[in-house]
């Protein structure tokens, strides 16, 4: 079994873990960024259309030309990718990592680690749909990756179940292709993606939207031949006499995305709403040598959010690495009214943070409290589906350590 010693350890080669990667590099330490995949980049490398990289590059970009900026970045750097390694176990106590590779199993001694392992599509089965299990239902990253990696058509006609970004996207990529779109259906009130995707995918290609409504059994033997939809009530039930057999062969979903963190879920604090690790400003978890960043800490709405967290958990990664104390976090946030997704949960209160917060509900306009004050009116519409973005730095007014973010509806008249 062969074993190396390293700075800086990055487990991942999406944006998070390419970025941390620079980052932890630039600082002057020897950094390996390892990568399940045969190449980096994860799901950039499939995400053909735009709409990345306005907030770090200042320009419109694609999935691979955001992807290239950083591999640009990354070859003016000394970073050891290493590619087709995919990590088995962490072992705090000794601050190892075990890892399997075509070469055999790795042990990397590490100064300190940065996950950024990213998120997998909930799968079909979670949804509890009653029917066969059979060919024609694919999950809506799968067919993303068939069409525009292998350049294969997953059917002729299709249904969308659930509203994501990924599922609105994927509407308009398979109409575009040329099979025939029936709709999409959203089991809640409102659309789960973002309200831009809604307009540009589906108003604008003339896509079906039927929300309340959700998919009740499967047909066929072989190949999907159709689905059952129906009308829900607010507990989500079908409602009797709405439903409507839909004739297709190809049923694609997309109901959400889970933080992948089975490899440090069992010694590092986790947040139950977030599905990641409980992190601070620094993107620090619970064990001080371990940072996150990314779409394993919690679900973002923008690849420049997730960049931008890459680059934090590289910069004090690498700090730690070389020996430096950091300062601890002694300040946390506390979930408030109507407060969701949010993070960081800790903060250090020696420089100016990015703090991300998703409504429970949707509100009409609503004021963004912090300890009680206010700090942002909004006059329009938040959604569940769009991410609050707030940078922090009133650090004179803390009185307490515990402070609470609250998100309050605002009184009409």
């Amino acid at each position: 079994m062969r074993r190396e010693k390293i700075d800086v350890l990055v487990i991942g080669g999406g944006a998070a873990g390419m970025a941390a990667a620079v980052q932890a590099a630039n600082e002057g330490v020897k950094t390996v960024l390892l990568e399940r995949e045969k190449k980096t980049g994860g799901v950039l490398n499939q995400c053909i259309h735009n709409g990345f990289g306005l907030h770090v590059f200042r320009k419109e970009l694609t999935g691979p030309e955001f992807m290239e900026e950083l591999w640009k970045e990354l070859s003016e750097t000394n970073v050891v990718v290493k590619n087709n390694e995919t990590v088995l176990n962490i072992l705090p106590e000794t601050k190892e990592v075990i890892a399997q590779s075509p070469e055999g199993m790795k042990i990397y001694k590490v100064g300190s680690l940065v996950l950024a392992s990213g998120a997998r599509e909930r799968p079909f089965n979670s949804l509890l749909i009653p029917g066969t299990r059979i060919s024609g239902i694919f999950t809506a990253g799968v067919a993303q990756k068939m069409v525009n990696i292998y350049n294969r058509m997953p059917g002729k006609r299709v249904l969308i179940v659930g509203s994501g970004d990924i599922g609105l996207i994927m509407a308009r990529r398979l109409k575009i292709e040329g099979m025939d779109v029936v709709g999409v259906v959203e089991i809640r009130a409102e659309p789960g993606g973002l309200m831009r995707n809604v307009v540009q995918c589906l108003e604008d290609f003339s896509i079906p939207l039927l929300l309340s409504h959700t998919v009740i059994e499967i047909h066929g033997r072989e190949r999907l031949e159709g689905v059952t939809i129906a009308q829900v009530d607010e507990n989500f039930k079908p409602i009797g006499g709405t439903e409507k057999f839909i004739p297709i062969d190809t049923l694609v979903t997309s109901v959400g995305l889970i933080p992948q963190n089975e490899l440090i879920e069992d010694f590092v604090d986790m947040d139950p709403i977030n599905k990641g690790p409980v992190v601070d400003n620094l993107m620090r978890t619970s064990v001080d040598w371990i940072f996150s960043a990314g779409n394993n800490v919690a679900i973002h709405d923008l690849v420049d959010f997730v960049y931008e967290e890459g680059k934090i958990a590289g910069k004090y990664a690498a700090k730690v690495a070389k020996g430096e104390r950091l300062p601890k976090a002694k300040y946390h946030f506390k979930r408030g009214r109507n407060v969701g997704v949010m993070l960081p949960q800790r903060f250090t209160a020696t420089e100016p943070f990015k703090i991300y917060i998703r409504p429970k509900r949707t509100l009409e306009s609503a004021d963004l409290k912090i300890g009680g004050k206010t700090y942002r009116r909004y006059a329009w519409k938040l959604r569940p589906s769009q991410m609050i973005d707030f940078i922090f730095r009133d650090f004179e007014s803390l009185t307490s350590k515990d402070f609470e973010v609250e998100i309050e509806v605002v009184e009409n008249g």
